[in-house]
C-alpha cells in the first residue's frame, strides 16, 4: 500500500502531454492554451477617450472653450486642438492632436451655441494612451492557462482567431457488477442503479476531457477482458469502477495485467478509496476505482483529475484553504489520510455533512468541499483550523 502523496507523485510522473490542435475562438473556452500569444498591435491602438466629454488643453480650463468638432468612436479627428478650443468626444473616440485631457460632460456648462465652460475644480486626464495596456510584441497570454471568457476577449483583441490548444483526453468509463442496472431501470431484488457511470461522465466533462461511456460490465473475467480490449484501441484513459477490492469477483487487476498493463499501485493509504488501482500500457492509462459512489467521486477528484489536466498541459494545483471547523469531529481509526465532505454554515465555518461511509452518496449533495485529516489525528475540536479543498 502506497501513501497518498506517493501515489499522486507516481501519477504525475507518468503523465504525458497530448498533442495540440487549432480551435476556433468561439469554441476554445475551457481548453488549455498550447502557445504563447504575442500582441500584433498596440493596445489601445491610439490615444482614446475614456469617457464622454470634451478633449481640450488643461491650461485652458479656466476659460470658455470653443467646440470645433464632434468625434465619435471610429471617427478620425479632422482638426487639431488650438488655444481655447475643444472637441466633443465620445467614449472610445480618438483624442485629437493638441489635447492633453478629456473633461467629463457632467463638469461642463453650455455657453451659447458652440462654447462650454469647465465647472469642476480639477480633472483627471481621462485618456487611455496608445500601448499602455500592450505594445506590439508583448506577451498577451502565456501557454498553459485554462482559457476563460476574459481570455477569449484578449485573444480576439490581438487577432488570434484560432488559438492552438492541447487535445482533450478520451476517457472510457465502465462500471462492473452483476447487481448494477442502468438509471432508467427500476431495481429488483438486490440490484442497485448505476450512479458511478453518470457521475464519472459528468466529472470527466467538467474537467475538460471527453467521456465515452461503455456501460455496465458483468462480473466475469471474459466479459471484463473484452471490455478492456475494446476500450484500449479508442481511449487515452480507462476508468473502471468496482472489481478492484479483495472479493471473489474482484479480478479487474489480474485482467489488466493479462492485457499488458503495468500496475504501479493497487492500494492507497487514503479513506475512502484504499482499493485504487493505477496502471499504464504504452500511452493508455487505467484507473480501477472502488465501487462505492463516494469513493469513486473523491478518488476522481483527488487522483484522476490531476492526470487528465496534466495530459492537457495544465499545471493543476488545487487550493487548500485553512478554515475554521464549526463543530467537533472525531473518528475511530486514524491509520490513513481521510477526506470528509463538508458544507458551510452562515459564519463561513465548515460543517462535516453527516458522512457515514463511502456508500453515503447523499453526503455529497450539499458539500462545498473536502476536509482532510492526517494519519494519527483522531479529533478536531470546534474552532480549530482545518485544511479544505473546494469541489
Amino acid at each position: 500500500m502506497v501513501e497518498f502523496k506517493e501515489a499522486l507523485n507516481i501519477i504525475k510522473d507518468e503523465a504525458y502531454i497530448l498533442g495540440t490542435e487549432p480551435l476556433p475562438l468561439h469554441d476554445c473556452a475551457g481548453r488549455i492554451l498550447a502557445q504563447d500569444i504575442i500582441s500584433d498591435i498596440d493596445m489601445p491602438p491610439f490615444n482614446r477617450s475614456a469617457m464622454d466629454g470634451f478633449a481640450c488643453r488643461r491650461s485652458d480650463l479656466n476659460s470658455p472653450l470653443e467646440v470645433i468638432e464632434t468625434v465619435r468612436a471610429g471617427d478620425i479627428p479632422k482638426k487639431n486642438i488650438g488655444p481655447l478650443q475643444c472637441v466633443r468626444i465620445m467614449t472610445g473616440g480618438k483624442v485629437p492632436q493638441g489635447a492633453d485631457c478629456v473633461i467629463m460632460v457632467e463638469q461642463t456648462l453650455q455657453e451659447g451655441d458652440n462654447h462650454i465652460r469647465f465647472t469642476g475644480e480639477k480633472t483627471a486626464g481621462n485618456i487611455a494612451f496608445r500601448g499602455e495596456d500592450l505594445k506590439v510584441g508583448d506577451l498577451a497570454l502565456g501557454k498553459g492557462i485554462m482559457i476563460k471568457p476574459q481570455h477569449v476577449a484578449i485573444l480576439a483583441s490581438v487577432g488570434c482567431a484560432a488559438p492552438l490548444v492541447y487535445r482533450q483526453p478520451s476517457v472510457a468509463v465502465m462500471t462492473t457488477g452483476d447487481e448494477i442496472v442502468e438509471p432508467q431501470v427500476r431495481p429488483q431484488g438486490t440490484c442497485i442503479r448505476n450512479s458511478n457511470g453518470p457521475q464519472l461522465v459528468a466529472q470527466i466533462s467538467r474537467a475538460g476531457a471527453l467521456p465515452r461511456y461503455m456501460g455496465i460490465v458483468k462480473d466475469t473475467p471474459g466479459i471484463t477482458d473484452a471490455a478492456i480490449k475494446k476500450a484500449l484501441g479508442r481511449s487515452d484513459v480507462i476508468v473502471i469502477t468496482g472489481g478492484v477490492s479483495m472479493g471473489d469477483y474482484d479480478f479487474v487487476p489480474s485482467v489488466l495485467e493479462k492485457n499488458g498493463f503495468e500496475l504501479f499501485f493497487e492500494k492507497v493509504a487514503v479513506k475512502p478509496g484504499r482499493p485504487t488501482v493505477f496502471g499504464r500500457k504504452d500511452n493508455v492509462f487505467v484507473f480501477g476505482l472502488p465501487g462505492n459512489p463516494v469513493s469513486t467521486f473523491m478518488i476522481f477528484e483527488l487522483m484522476v483529475k490531476p492526470l487528465l489536466y496534466s495530459m492537457m498541459g495544465y499545471e493543476y494545483e488545487p487550493d487548500v484553504l485553512r478554515m475554521t471547523i464549526g463543530q467537533e469531529y472525531s473518528r475511530k481509526k486514524a491509520d490513513r489520510l481521510s477526506w470528509t465532505p463538508v458544507s458551510l454554515n452562515s459564519l463561513g465555518e465548515v460543517i462535516p455533512g453527516g458522512y457515514h461511509g463511502s456508500a453515503h452518496i447523499h453526503s455529497l449533495a450539499d458539500a462545498w468541499g473536502l476536509m482532510s485529516m492526517e494519519p494519527g489525528t483522531y479529533l478536531y475540536k470546534r474552532g480549530e483550523m482545518v485544511n479544505v479543498r473546494q469541489i
